[in-house]
């Protein structure tokens, strides 16, 4: 435990942990609507405010945080009414944002290559304190929105159509959706990088979602799973002098490869107890078919 002597590895794992918290509860909601790659496309458009913080002298975080969150918007938009030729159009904002970021961080006076690459793959190392300030209240506004509306974004997610016929603001709450999104990847950006960011929204809740059977299990162990490997990176980089982000992801996967190798023994046990508990019960009592799995998955 001599690394907690170390003030920068107090600030990285500060900001592991949040990060950890942060990228499954939004992933969870990108999965379920099928957006698993949002996070990646809203990376690309983040390098352009990175850029723009340099070259500005202003904070590259906050700065990432305020053009990720108008490419959010404007993804959303296009998802509404670009129609036909919406890919073209999210084709161009993402490689547009990418060399914007390039272009500006050259152009900059104090920017350079080697400051691109620790946004574009993390840097835990360089997490100065003003970072950890950013990271903990977006941190907070991310966890805020994915706890106090669950309810309401869970609906949303699944069924959008369901959603608005019981009176919920759809478009309001997939904008909310997307800027919580934005937020997160400028969240993360520090720990895990720009373009590994996505693999920590997702595939934590992918290796959830391989043992749990609801919603809330699956959001509780996705959370779990991202505070662990983002824990187990930092100090794995720290001992071994290997890249967080790179380290981090991979940790993750190897949870999912795991979680989905258990998965089939766990659903066999639970079928021979299912099915035990049928025969035990008294037939006056039998509910419908796939009425609790059903009351398990809205129950959020």
């Amino acid at each position: 435990m001599d690394f907690l002597d170390y003030a920068f590895m107090q600030r990285a794992l500060l900001a592991a942990v949040l990060v950890g918290i942060t990228a499954p509860a939004v992933g969870i909601y990108l999965v379920q609507r099928r957006q698993a790659l949002m996070g990646d496309g809203i990376g690309h458009v983040a390098m352009t405010g990175v850029g723009l913080g340099f070259l500005l002298t202003w904070s590259p975080v906050w700065m990432a945080t305020l053009v990720s969150v108008l490419g959010a918007v404007l993804m959303e938009l296009i998802r509404w009414y670009g129609k036909t030729r919406g890919d073209i159009a999210l084709a161009m904002l993402f490689y547009g944002g990418m060399a914007g970021g390039v272009m500006f961080i050259n152009l900059a006076p104090t920017g350079s290559n080697a400051n691109l690459t620790s946004y574009l793959f993390g840097s835990l190392s360089t997490v100065s304190q003003s970072d950890v300030t950013a990271i903990c209240v977006l941190a907070a506004f991310v966890v805020l929105v994915t706890l106090g509306l669950r309810r309401q974004l869970f609906a949303v997610s699944q069924d959008e159509e369901f959603a608005r016929v019981t009176g919920l603001p759809v478009r309001v709450l997939n904008l909310l959706t997307a800027v919580t999104a934005a937020v997160t990847v400028t969240v993360a950006m520090r720990v895990v990088g720009l373009l590994l960011v996505s693999a920590l929204m997702v595939v934590p809740v992918a290796a959830a979602q391989q043992i749990a059977r609801s919603f809330a299990a699956t959001f509780v162990i996705a959370v779990a799973i991202g505070v662990s490997v983002t824990i187990g990176g930092t100090v794995t980089s720290y001992y071994q002098d290997v890249p967080p982000g790179a380290t981090i992801v991979l940790l993750t996967i190897g949870a999912f490869i795991a979680l989905t190798a258990l998965a089939a023994p766990l659903a066999r046990r639970r079928a021979r107890a299912r099915a035990a508990a049928d025969g035990a019960t008294d037939p006056g009592d039998c509910t419908i078919p796939g009425s609790r799995r059903a009351a398990d998955e809205v129950g959020v």
